[in-house]
């Protein structure tokens, strides 16, 4: 049974599908997450195994209780495997565990990866790494993107720097052409 998402990405394979108007993430996610996501996924099989135990023991509320635990861990999950960057036609999206941020593309200025220091898989302590940012155009400070010490890029530099490429591109592609630019003439 052949596991796609397990196999090497070439750098030139399209994602499942081209249409621009959908967000997605333009890579994958990083072995470190989810083996995090699997292990929770795990324990809350084990809690909901726990939950039928309990149910037919006779103990309602220990049951519901459980239950609700083993729903909070899958839901907890599902939002930390689908934490990271997201792009589309519309702009750029950043999902983080607790919220997301959604700016479009005529409001990022520019994208660019910057030596500074970066948390260590989200933990308090910092290493000298690389992070993505984007600089407004004008308004509130984005949050950095992501980093190379983050979940999804640790140990894969580059895997990095082709995520890093890729929103590049489509910075450069959907951010809007300024007033008066498509009538200078080209070439001079």
């Amino acid at each position: 049974m052949p596991l796609p998402f397990l196999t090497a990405e070439p750098e030139d394979v399209a994602l499942p599908h081209d249409d621009h108007d959908r967000w997605r993430r333009p890579y994958r996610p990083g072995p470190w997450r989810v083996a995090i996501g699997a292990v929770l996924l795990l324990i809350a099989s084990f809690m909901l195994l726990a939950t039928m135990i309990i149910a037919f023991s006779g103990t309602g509320s220990g049951a519901v209780i459980c239950l609700v635990a083993a729903l909070a861990v899958v839901a907890g999950t599902a939002r930390m495997l689908r934490g990271g960057v997201w792009v589309s036609r519309a702009g750029l999206r950043r999902v983080s565990f607790f919220g997301t941020r959604s700016v479009p593309w005529s409001q990022v200025g520019e994208i660019r990866t910057v030596q500074q220091p970066v948390r260590w898989m989200g933990l308090p302590r910092t290493v000298q790494g690389q992070a993505l940012t984007a600089t407004p155009a004008g308004g509130a400070q984005l949050p950095v993107l992501f980093t190379d010490h983050g979940a999804d890029f640790l140990a894969r530099a580059e895997a990095f720097e082709r995520a890093a490429d890729t929103i590049g591109a489509w910075a450069e592609e959907y951010r809007a052409v300024p007033a008066g630019a498509a009538d200078a003439p080209a070439g001079r």
